[in-house]
């Protein structure tokens, strides 16, 4: 695999990145929270190299070829993402500096980001689509550490981005409890659109 082909995957790849959606939502809320930027991150670029395993280990073609575990993994992504969005605008998070953060609290910041993540069936078709394309049957690198390499790229993308997002929410909504409201509802709305459009386009095949 050449450096041109590494470069142009990065090209690509990072045009998914800054388009919001779930993640963005995500490490938004995480931002207006107090240090959970990082774990809640965590959580979700494990999502993403979870993805990339299993696309590289040939199982994303399986699965893609079963419409009923696409279906699943479908629903169960779609349900999460509605319950979470739901309970941001129950609740809109203000920025705060909590007096405890227990590491339990982290722990669980880790999990929902790898339930956004994991369980977005976008994330997978987006592997799913991307990875094989940019890999070199006959490059010295077995395709699947191929693969493996370019998850790796465009996780660390998201990673970067994902904690100029959440810090940067941070910073600029610290001292603006109102505009901070607005901005988490906002970010729970945008995770019931997407959850309401992964169920319709199930519903529609």
């Amino acid at each position: 695999m050449t450096f041109s082909v590494f470069v142009a995957f990065w090209a690509v790849s990072m045009l998914f990145v800054i388009t919001p959606g779930a993640d963005w939502a995500y490490a938004i809320s995480a931002g207006l929270r107090n240090r959970v930027v990082i774990p809640a991150v965590g959580g979700l670029l494990s999502g993403h190299l979870i993805a990339t395993m299993v696309v590289a280990g040939g199982v994303g073609t399986l699965l893609a070829n079963h419409p009923v575990a696409m279906s699943v993994l479908t629903v169960a992504g779609a349900t999460y993402l509605l319950w979470l969005g739901a309970n941001m605008l129950a609740r809109p998070a203000t920025p705060h500096a909590d007096t405890a953060q227990a590491s339990g609290s982290w722990q669980r910041w880790a999990l929902k980001g790898l339930c956004v993540s994991g369980l977005n069936p976008k994330v997978f078709l987006l592997f799913l689509a991307l990875l094989p394309q940019f890999a070199d049957t006959t490059a010295p690198w077995p395709v699947p550490i191929q693969m493996i390499a370019l998850g790796l790229v465009h996780t660390i993308s998201c990673g970067v981005i994902y904690l100029l997002v959440g810090f940067g929410s941070q910073v600029v909504l610290r001292a603006r409890p109102a505009a901070a409201q607005m901005v988490s509802r906002f970010s729970g709305a945008t995770m019931i659109i997407i959850a309401i459009t992964l169920f319709t386009e199930r519903m529609l095949g």
